[in-house]
């Protein structure tokens, strides 16, 4: 039969095993979404139920759409509603059959950031005027709707927590306000939907009959909601088919539980149980690591994952001095598999947090390495960062109003849309900024308190606009960050809110790196290198390196695959240790990391990283100490010094070192005759000298001021950019005559 000709030995028994509860343990790279699409055309094949009493369920509409596009490409058609996300799942069911609990067919659907400005009005309606329980509020609403527990149970459930009765009184009024609206969120779309299948026996009975066989993908990302509903629809056939790779359950954090595959046979006793340990993806060598990190789990079902595929090359250790020098490594690494065939898009660099992404992001525009950043917005373009930029825009330009506006209220200061209106009526009328109306804010119709609030925030920027003009760019940063509190409104004791105060230390951490260069640059030059940085190039987007969390491109394989930042804290993550949890789940993030490779697999770290505002030397990570034997390498871990500050050099291949060249150099100065004025070596058919006037694609036009190292770096001043360090080698300059 065409169906099974294009599957193994090991895919041909769970596909053909059709009646029963089935759990496939499908590993890394094994096949599992042709073996679920076959099994489906299998079952239609043999007349067994019409696609309509199918029900297969994925956890993302892509999955969805590859799914429907698979099937009708092996049987010429059919109606594929019910292959969806489980959240399309529940909409049909709730728009069709929601009227018996209450719930009207035309409801809204709120998105997280409505439901979180629906809290956001139901805490001021009830007068509450404690910032931190509208952030806890937050949190616990939505750990509530996760957990599928109303108002009163959530309540008892944590009743040990501080404030919880308030959290309370908050989340009846949020339910309350969006039953007023006829909306649900996200998270009501799973719990109304097991309320209904629970509360109302003839829409169960008639699902779960229409339902004959039952389909779920990624089984291992189920959370306990969810799971309930599955558990439901299979009632009455039992005919549940369960795919999924315990070693790949990583979104612990937003609910999903492990326990759900790891107990699958004691939930459904006469279960059979397959594995797809065949990998079709990684080299040998590859899936050798892979195999070495997951066997240190002790919570998982066990198997072993093998191929016929070469053995390939060895994984390589990088450690370099600082983040520079590993992004350097990087973009070494793909310029020369580019230079011999490649593509940009064979390779991804993947880190555990987005934070990390800035020295990639400035090493690849040096080199005009094309690129694209998931799992998170462009280093640039993140709020937190944008809200930094727009305090620096403001100071320098007290005209731009969008600026004004974007801080004014950044962090709270108890000035609303109304004032803001009024502020925007009276620039308009007098031809003035928003700054200026807030400097005049005595000729606002506003009540006393808030024109107090506007003379406080036009009096800082004001102290800010007059520092600027003799502070140093990084002092000045660090200023603007202290003073107006700006961490405050995003330390909220969450992994989001981590993540956006380390994004904060990291943008101190890049005006560092550009003051470093140009010791003597203004905050307009500053600014002016941002904006570049911040700009969506005009680039070719099926052939770009990809840039991503971890988890951004669970699902995906690339031919080159570099993890970067492996180092305690980092990975595993510092929360993992500080929650009490063990490194499981860190662990299995990394078996992931590891098996999105197909060819080549990168390890790197740095021996120091800037990070909670202050340079420290790292650790290696737990990992990489589990796989060394396997690397080939020897690990020993370096103790944590506060406030680390170490000189950067570069060795004569351009990497970062500790040793320092015998090349003096000074920092730039107008005259030119205390650098190194030996030429470069012949780079690429070019012979650098300094003083020497190039175009760089990026950064315009600039003049050789520095070359150090033997001539492997070049230090370049652009026009309005700034001091650029750049390789000599992998540099994209034209030499102007």
């Amino acid at each position: 039969m065409d169906i099974l000709d294009k599957l193994n030995d090991e895919q041909i028994k769970p596909v053909t095993d059709t009646e029963g509860a089935v759990l496939v343990l499908a590993g890394a790279g094994s096949g599992k979404t042709r073996v679920l699409t076959s099994r489906i055309a299998y079952i239609l094949s043999k007349g067994l139920a019409d696609l309509s009493g199918i029900l297969a369920i994925t956890f993302t509409n892509k999955a969805a759409g590859e799914m429907k596009q698979r099937l009708e490409n092996m049987l010429g058609g059919g109606d594929g509603k019910w292959i969806c996300t489980i959240h399309s799942m529940c909409v049909k069911i709730l728009r069709e059959f929601g009227g018996r609990i209450g719930v009207k067919h035309n409801f809204s659907i709120y998105s997280e950031v409505e439901r979180n400005n629906v809290i956001k009005k139901v805490y001021k309606d009830l007068d509450f005027d404690d910032e931190q329980l509208l952030k806890s509020a937050k949190y616990h609403i939505g750990n509530a709707k996760m957990l599928g527990l109303d108002p009163e149970q959530y309540g008892r459930k944590y009743a040990f927590e501080r404030g919880i009765d308030n959290v309370v009184i908050i989340y009846e009024k949020y339910c309350q306000r969006l039953k007023e609206n006829n909306a649900l969120d996200f998270d009501d779309l799973l719990t109304e939907t097991l309320r209904l299948l629970r509360q109302d026996g003839e829409t169960l009975e008639y699902l779960s009959d229409k339902f004959r066989y039952i389909h779920v993908d990624e089984f291992q990302d189920t959370n306990a909601v969810q799971y309930n509903i599955i558990k439901l629809l299979a009632k009455k056939h039992g005919n549940l088919f369960a795919v999924g790779d315990d070693d790949q359950s990583i979104y612990g954090w937003r609910g999903a539980e492990i326990e759900n595959i790891l107990r699958f046979d004691k939930d459904f006793p006469n279960a059979k149980i397959y594995k797809l340990e065949r990998n079709y993806r990684s080299t040998k060598s590859i899936l050798s690591l892979a195999n070495c990190i997951i066997k240190n789990n002790a919570r998982r079902r066990g198997k072993t994952l093998w191929t016929e595929a070469e053995q390939g090359a060895k994984p390589q250790y990088y450690q370099a001095e600082e983040e520079a020098g590993e992004a350097l490594f990087a973009a070494r690494k793909i310029l020369d598999g580019v230079a011999k065939g490649g593509k940009y898009s064979d390779y991804a660099v993947l880190m555990r947090i987005n934070a990390l992404t800035r020295p990639y992001e400035q090493e690849f525009a040096k080199y005009n390495i094309p690129y694209k950043v998931y799992g998170g917005f462009r280093f640039y373009e993140r709020k937190e960062i944008k809200d930094a930029l727009a305090y620096l825009r403001l100071i320098s330009n007290p005209f731009d109003s969008e600026a004004a506006e974007r801080i004014i209220n950044v962090p709270k200061r108890g000035i609303g849309g109304k004032t803001v209106q009024v502020m925007y009526d009276y620039a308009q009328s007098t031809g003035l900024s928003l700054y200026d109306a807030c400097v005049d804010c005595d000729m606002l119709d506003v009540s006393k308190g808030t024109r107090e609030k506007l003379k406080e925030f036009a009096a800082l920027i004001k102290d800010f606009i007059i520092s600027a003009q003799d502070t140093p760019v990084a002092q000045l940063v660090r200023d603007v960050i202290n003073f107006t509190d700006l961490r405050s409104a995003y330390d909220d004791g969450t992994d989001e809110g981590d993540g956006k105060l380390a994004n904060l230390d990291e943008f101190i951490a890049s005006v560092d790196d550009f003051t470093r260069l140009n010791p003597e640059a203004t905050l307009d030059e500053f600014l002016n290198q941002v904006t570049l940085s911040s700009d969506t190039d005009d680039m070719d987007d099926s052939d770009c390196v990809t840039v991503a969390t971890i988890h951004a491109v669970k699902g995906l394989e690339f031919p080159c695959v570099f993890i970067c930042g492996l180092e305690e804290k980092i990975m595993p993550s510092a929360r993992s240790e500080e929650d009490g949890r063990d490194y499981e789940e860190e662990r299995r993030l990394m078996y992931v990391a590891i098996t999105r490779a197909e060819k080549e697999l990168y390890l790197t770290r740095s021996k120091s990283r800037y990070l909670y505002g202050h340079r420290d030397l790292t650790a290696p990570s737990k990992f990489i100490k589990e796989l060394a034997t396997e690397l080939g390498v020897k690990i020993s871990s370096a103790p944590r010094i506060e406030n680390y500050r170490q000189q950067r050099y570069y060795d004569d291949s351009g990497y970062e070192s500790d040793i320092p060249p015998k090349t003096q150099t000074v920092s730039f100065k107008p005259a030119f005759g205390s650098f190194n004025n030996k030429p470069a070596p012949n780079s690429g058919n070019k012979t650098y000298a300094v003083g020497q006037r190039v175009m760089h694609r990026k950064f315009g036009i600039g003049m050789i001021v520095a070359i150090k190292n033997g001539g492997t770096v070049l230090n370049v001043a652009f026009d309005g950019q700034g001091i650029k360090e750049l390789s000599a080698s992998l540099a994209p300059l034209e030499i102007l005559k």
